[in-house]
């Protein structure tokens, strides 16, 4: 295991606080305008009922759309800079499986090719070797949830808080490393999840393609969906957990992966960590802040 490392004080104290995204404002706004109505004039009961059900379902409609941002900032797809530098990125959901994934890492091994690993916090903590060495070996292990639960968008705030809690304290115990991002189970979110990834300084993050390889057991059909449109940028969804089999019994995920990997590199594409992709430049743009400060401070003295 990993040694446990603990996050640098000002890191804390740098944590974005939650700003809710303007749909999730606009309905906490109107059920206390519900609210005030109802009070003043509770004749109006069914009307106020009816605008109530029609948010109600417009969030529901919301939550089934995985790689939507109305209920919050979603990581779609990697950064421009990321796109120029020819990188997407491979994720793997629903882990770790003691029988798959060490063939997963032993495949992105051969190809010199790094993932980011969406781990559900009981699986973790059943086999903590293997997410250790998912960390080792150079990938990053994100947080999927603690028990993977069907209904996760539905949850009641205190559960959904338990889930991403107790998921974030296994893996960070494990690797090192706290997880900076989370992916629902199924990719459905609720409105108020953004709130506590704040707490965590995590962002929510889904996919650009995916190739539905829990369902399907043809490994050509999904890797058609996983490289038609393929652009450098691109995040790319598998799972090397709850993973469909192949007519012969296979893990599908172990026969489609070797052929998505040679199409990668006869692209010219390079697939990297999340927190690779999408942190490269903060060196830079943390070393140009400094420098801006410096030249100000100059001026300032020979002012």
């Amino acid at each position: 295991m990993i040694p446990a490392t603990h996050e640098p004080a000002e890191r804390m104290n740098a944590l974005p606080r939650w700003r809710p995204a303007q749909f999730v404002l606009a309905s906490l706004i109107l059920h206390l305008a519900c609210l005030v109505t109802l009070t003043l004039r509770l004749e109006l009961w069914p009307w106020i009922l009816g605008v109530l059900a029609c948010n109600h379902f417009a969030v529901f409609a919301a939550v089934l759309l995985p790689r939507g941002s109305i209920l919050g900032s979603n990581l779609v797809r990697l950064p421009d800079s990321a796109a120029r530098r020819r990188q997407v990125a491979l994720t793997f959901d629903d882990g770790p499986d003691p029988d798959v994934t060490p063939q997963v890492l032993a495949l992105l091994d051969q190809y010199q090719a790094k993932a980011s690993f969406f781990c559900i916090g009981e699986k973790a903590a059943a086999h903590p070797d293997i997410v250790g060495e998912i960390a080792r070996r150079g990938h990053s292990v994100e947080n999927h949830s603690y028990s993977h639960p069907h209904a996760f968008s539905f949850l009641a705030f205190s559960w959904l808080r338990r889930e991403v809690e107790l998921a974030q304290s296994v893996i960070a115990g494990i690797t090192g490393r706290p997880p900076r991002y989370f992916r629902a189970p199924a990719g459905f979110r609720g409105p108020f999840l953004d709130a506590e990834l704040a707490r965590h300084g995590m962002q929510y993050a889904s996919w650009t393609r995916r190739g539905f390889d829990t369902v399907s057991m043809n490994p050509a059909r999904v890797l058609q969906r996983l490289t038609r449109g393929l652009a450098a940028g691109d995040v790319l969804l598998l799972h090397d957990g709850m993973h469909a089999r192949t007519d012969a019994r296979a893990p599908l995920v172990l026969a489609v992966l070797p052929a998505l990997l040679e199409h990668l590199a006869a692209r010219g594409l390079r697939s990297v960590s999340l927190p690779t992709a999408c942190n490269a430049d903060l060196p830079a743009q943390a070393a140009a802040a400094t420098a801006a400060v410096r030249h100000t401070e100059r001026q300032h003295r020979h002012a």
